[in-house]
């Protein structure tokens, strides 16, 4: 990849060229090879650019890796002006322009990463008719005359890519995505693409909604993977690091990218894989610039193994990446299924290992108790607002909250549209609507974790499961032939063994009993069988050899329960299991567990802190008594008039605080505060630091 720094003149880009003629939508093919070097599409690309070339609004949900960003690009050349694409990261839109200007075409962005002389100079390019595209950030849109500059000449394509991120039901809202249906009204007509690897129906019918996009034709399909063998292994953490270093000392499953799921479990891991292999961390604590090195030599086989929370990986195209391994339960099935998509994108064989347990979604669940307050104190709080602004200092003595708790809860009242909050966190009532709408985006978040546990425990084709999940139009519904339920001869990391006396003793029960009664519940076969006799959890490996070894299987069901919608398994046998005799039962092979091992003793990783600095957060008047807070907080302040934005928005009085306090020094430092983020630094960093110099 060809990295363009943010504030650098890009010299590649060719001068303006004189004005294209349009190209019908059936006539695509040699523009595909004049500009891309492709003589055909890839599976379903060339109806999608039909679609958009010819003014329809699209939405399209495609895997990562299936040749999406091609869906708009070629049909904005076909359209022969302006094509407007908005994207949420940084990263990925300084890989797109670098490989549009390397083609060729004129190609800009605009983002929190450059500087405003440079952003400048791309407006007047667009103004002029320089552009083939111009990449955004979602934030620009908050800043005051952007939509309107952007209407003195209007695009002939709008693109929102990672569209899922405008659903609340979206594994990855952003509020700033939220608020783009107000300022594009100001540029239709405008033909619009929606773009996402990662959307549901139920995301998909919100997105279409937000973006009004009622009459949109809709192209969902490419979801199933042939080349990637998905294993599922139930295993207490201790044991995961080891096992994930035996897997990775076969160079055949190497490449690989290893998700952890804190930085600080992927500093640790990164340094116990270097021992081994040339690897190295990637997360949102460290410095921009490591981070570009890191996935510089990722991309160039200098690296064999990146260690990385979420962050890594959106929008980088490495072809080769042989094995991608979560050591821990993702957070949703969506977030899954976009992360195992960098594996195999050459097409060849390729593995997914998800190493899970109980105890991970009790993590995930903390966390959503953290980040969504109880509904009565959210009330509480909504009912202290009233229709004149209040301070939040006056707002925080009179409710007796903790000021990152009051910001939580400010937040989600002005994210629905309950609070009126000024750059200054002033804060006033408004509309009482909020609640239903907080209260179903809890239970979907809920209902994610529910979603990915309950696919850890499917015992049918895992491939299977996520091409359903996500409603492919095209897919004919058969088993994949590869994850571990569907292969499970080639398992790497599973388990097995032949069952015990007491085990086969089991086995035999539970089959007797189907050939008996067929088609009971899983939780009603478990109870009538053994009850307190075996551990439920024991009664599922055995359920799961069964299904394995084809002698039982699985198939969904649900009942509607107070409103709400409960789904369950039922369990019928096979032909093969109602004819299996004794031998069969003393040949099923049973998955075994791995128990735990004692722990690693902890040791200081090598990309800088492992646990953010955390300072206890003061009173208003207190965050006031120093020059540097000051400074601190007139900025805040100027930058969330800019934004239009409450202050919190821009970084909390906690975050503020620890900066006060510890006078960052460099991008290291300023990252290991807390509160501290990739995304805070990549747009303020900067400024921050300039200010710790001056004060």
């Amino acid at each position: 990849m060809t990295t363009v720094t943010p504030d650098s003149t890009d010299t590649r880009r060719p001068s303006p060229r004189p004005p294209q003629q349009v190209t019908p939508p059936e006539n695509l093919r040699p523009l595909l090879l004049q500009h891309f070097g492709f003589e055909t599409f890839r599976p379903y690309q060339e109806a999608v650019c039909q679609a958009v070339t010819s003014g329809q609004d699209v939405l399209l949900v495609m895997p990562t890796g299936a040749g999406k960003s091609l869906c708009y690009q070629l049909p904005g050349l076909a359209r022969a002006g302006t094509t407007l694409v908005i994207s949420p990261l940084i990263a990925l839109m300084e890989d797109q322009v670098s490989k549009l200007c390397n083609l060729g075409l004129a190609a800009d962005r605009i983002h929190s990463g450059r500087n405003r002389l440079a952003s400048r100079a791309t407006c007047v390019a667009y103004l002029d008719g320089q552009l083939d595209y111009l990449f955004v950030a979602p934030e620009r849109f908050s800043v005051p005359g952007f939509s309107s500059m952007l209407a003195k000449r209007r695009p002939v394509l709008i693109a929102v890519d990672e569209a899922h991120c405008i659903s609340q039901w979206g594994h990855d809202f952003r509020p700033d995505y939220r608020m783009l249906r107000e300022h594009l009204v100001y540029l239709r007509p405008v033909p619009i693409v929606a773009l996402t690897a990662t959307a549901t129906p139920t995301v998909q019918d919100d997105i279409a909604t937000q973006l009004e996009l009622a009459d949109a034709k809709r192209f969902i399909h490419g979801f199933r993977r042939d080349n990637i063998a998905i294993e599922l292994v139930e295993m207490p953490p201790s044991a995961r690091p080891e096992t994930a270093l035996k897997l990775l000392a076969d160079t055949a499953n190497r490449p690989a990218i290893v998700y952890a799921p804190t930085r600080k479990k992927a500093q640790e891991l990164a340094e116990l894989f270097s021992t081994r292999f040339a690897t190295d961390v990637y997360h949102a604590g460290i410095r921009s610039q490591k981070r570009d090195d890191v996935q510089g030599r990722f991309l160039s086989g200098q690296l064999d193994v990146v260690v990385a929370t979420i962050a890594f990986g959106m929008g980088i195209d490495k072809a080769n990446v042989r094995t991608v391994i979560h050591m821990a339960l993702p957070g949703s099935v969506e977030a899954y299924y976009q992360e195992i998509g960098r594996a195999g994108r050459d097409g060849q064989p390729s593995r997914a290992i998800l190493l899970h347990s109980w105890a991970d979604r009790r993590t995930h669940e903390f966390f959503v108790t953290r980040d969504y307050p109880d509904v009565a104190v959210i009330r509480r709080t909504y009912h202290a607002l009233e229709e004149q602004p209040q301070t939040k200092a006056s707002l925080g003595q009179k409710l007796q909250l903790e000021p990152d708790v009051l910001d939580t809860i400010l937040e989600k009242l002005w994210i629905h549209g309950a609070a009126r909050i000024d750059p200054q966190e002033n804060a006033s009532r408004g509309p009482d609507a909020w609640e239903k709408p907080y209260l179903a985006q809890l239970a979907h978040r809920r209902s994610q974790i529910e979603q990915i546990s309950r696919y850890t425990q499917d015992r049918g084709c895992h491939m299977l499961y996520l091409v359903r999940h996500f409603g492919d139009q095209e897919d004919p519904g058969t088993p994949c032939g590869l994850c571990d339920t569907c292969d499970s001869d080639s398992c790497v990391v599973t388990q097995t063994s032949l069952p015990s006396v007491t085990q086969t003793r089991h086995l035999s029960r539970i089959l007797f009993e189907l050939r008996r009664h067929d088609g009971p519940s899983a939780g009603r076969l478990y109870t009538q069988l053994f009850g307190d006799d075996l551990a439920r959890k024991d009664f599922e490996v055995l359920l799961g050899s069964l299904c394995r070894a084809r002698l039982v299987q699985e198939q969904d069901a649900s009942f509607e329960k107070e409103g709400r919608h409960i789904a369950y398994k039922r369990i019928f046998l096979t032909p093969d299991g109602r004819d299996a005799s004794d031998d069969t039962i003393k040949n099923v092979p049973v998955v075994i567990i791995p128990t735990s091992q004692k722990k690693r003793s902890p040791k200081r990783s090598r990309g800088g802190r492992s646990k953010p600095v955390a300072v206890s957060a003061p009173s208003c008047k207190q965050l006031l008594d120093t020059p540097v807070a000051r400074a601190l907080v007139n900025w805040r302040l100027t930058e969330a008039r800019r934004r239009q934005v409450p202050a919190f928005r821009i970084m909390t009085n906690r975050t503020l605080t620890a900066i006060a306090i510890s006078r960052p020094r460099s991008e290291d430092a300023l990252l290991a505060l807390y509160g501290v983020g990739a995304t805070l630094v990549d747009r303020h960093g900067k400024d921050i630091l300039q200010l710790m110099q001056s004060t």
